[in-house]
């Protein structure tokens, strides 16, 4: 088991927690982050980085120079919060209302930072580059496409080698373990927004008129029929209507009603299916309704797929580091998205989840990611700053064919 970095992770903890603490308390949303962005180029400042900051985005992009040259590996690290009100109480809980980091990308950009110092100290060692990818607009906002298309995959010069994230979660897996798979570890996430067009009248009357919200509440059951029939249960898709809205009175019929829906699958055959399905449902209802529908269906995230060989790298190197105890295969990918998915599309590499639920909670009943009353633990700040460092490190040995790669 290597303890030279991750001694050096754990001696960092005290700075670790100070600095995740004040991106916690000052979240901000979306693409642009400055407040976030000053915080990272300050915890960067004074390091032997190469540092670019985005136009499209506050992204941040640093490149570590190694001693020797060789390969380049990319770590990314999600900066952005989600538009909940926080409900943890915790002392340094958000002070900005209603944003907050309830999916743990404060954690993310700390061990991020921590692995440029851990490296950064072992600049001499380095056979190779290391690109360290701070990217906003991961909830929804496709930040990772932004930053590729101003050239982070190649912000060393050559393109980028391998690549690796990591993912804290709040609940489902165990404190301070690791998992990951072989192929989709994520699922591929899209955006319905649906508007049925009826004719508004009175409600003693309905025969007068055409009732948009009967049409469409007859397309959210019928699109989960649609589901259960059509699709192979080995190959999911889910899809969630999380959004209603229709009328303002109890008696009068209205113009129009409109849902909006996530839709989840793992594979492109399914992708393209559910789509094209999706569409011909809703028509289908509307036109035994006698009613009008348009359907806005949008691609979000790609599925997130592993490479397998990059995947076994990563549970090894967890396995050596920390301990074959810590690490282990996840039987079934995710159905959360991501938009990592870009990168591993463009290059090979992994996606690991890290269990961050605070040791004195059941981690199998805690608030999942998302909620107000998510909570992650500081203690898993140094481990997965290591981590980090250690997947970088060994995989540029490892291109320079050092093999098996090692690494103290």
């Amino acid at each position: 088991m290597s303890s030279g970095i991750v001694d050096d992770a754990r001696g960092m903890r005290d700075e670790l927690v100070r600095l995740r603490h004040r991106l916690h308390a000052e979240p901000e949303l979306g693409l642009h982050l400055p407040r976030t962005q000053e915080k990272v180029l300050e915890a960067l400042d004074g390091l032997p980085l190469e540092v670019g900051t985005g136009t499209a985005s506050t992204s941040v992009t640093a490149v570590l120079r190694g001693a020797r040259p060789g390969g380049t590996v990319l770590l990314r690290g999600d900066m952005d919060a989600l538009p909940v009100a926080e409900k943890t109480g915790v002392g340094y809980a958000s002070r900005v209302d209603g944003a907050m980091h309830a999916c743990g990308h404060d954690l993310h950009t700390t061990m991020l930072a921590g692995a440029a110092h851990l490296l950064a100290a072992r600049r001499d060692r380095l056979a190779g580059d290391v690109v360290f990818m701070f990217q906003p607009g991961e909830e929804g906002h496709d930040g990772a496409a932004s930053m590729i298309a101003e050239g982070v995959l190649d912000a060393a010069g050559p393109r980028v080698d391998a690549a690796y994230g990591l993912h804290v979660m709040s609940a489902g897996l165990a404190p301070g373990s690791f998992r990951t798979r072989r192929g989709p570890i994520l699922a591929a996430s899209d955006t319905v927004r649906v508007v049925v067009h009826g004719a508004g009248g009175h409600g003693s009357a309905p025969h007068r008129a055409k009732d948009p919200i009967a049409a469409a509440c007859e397309m959210v059951p019928a699109l989960q029929t649609f589901v259960t029939r059509h699709f192979d249960v080995f190959d999911p898709v889910v899809v969630t209507v999380g959004a209603f809205h229709a009328g303002t009175q109890h008696n009068v019929i209205p113009d129009e009603a409109t849902f909006e829906a996530t839709v989840r699958s793992f594979s492109p055959e399914a992708h393209r299916a559910i789509k094209d399905g999706f569409v011909q449902v809703c028509r289908g209802v509307a036109a035994a309704h006698g009613v009008a529908v348009d359907v806005d269906y949008a691609d979000c995230y790609p599925v997130t797929v592993n490479d397998a060989a990059e995947a076994e790298f990563a549970v090894g190197v967890v396995a050596e580091v920390l301990g074959e105890e810590r690490v282990g295969w996840s039987d079934r990918p995710y159905t959360g998205s991501e938009d990592f998915s870009r990168v591993l599309d463009e290059v090979p590499g992994a996606f690991v989840a890290l269990g961050a639920a605070p040791r004195e909670v059941d981690w199998t009943a805690a608030p999942n990611n998302h909620s107000p009353l998510a909570v992650f633990d500081d203690a898993v700040l140094p481990d997965g700053a290591a981590v980090y460092a250690e997947l970088a490190a060994r995989r540029l040995l490892e291109l320079e064919g050092a093999v098996p790669a090692r690494w103290t």
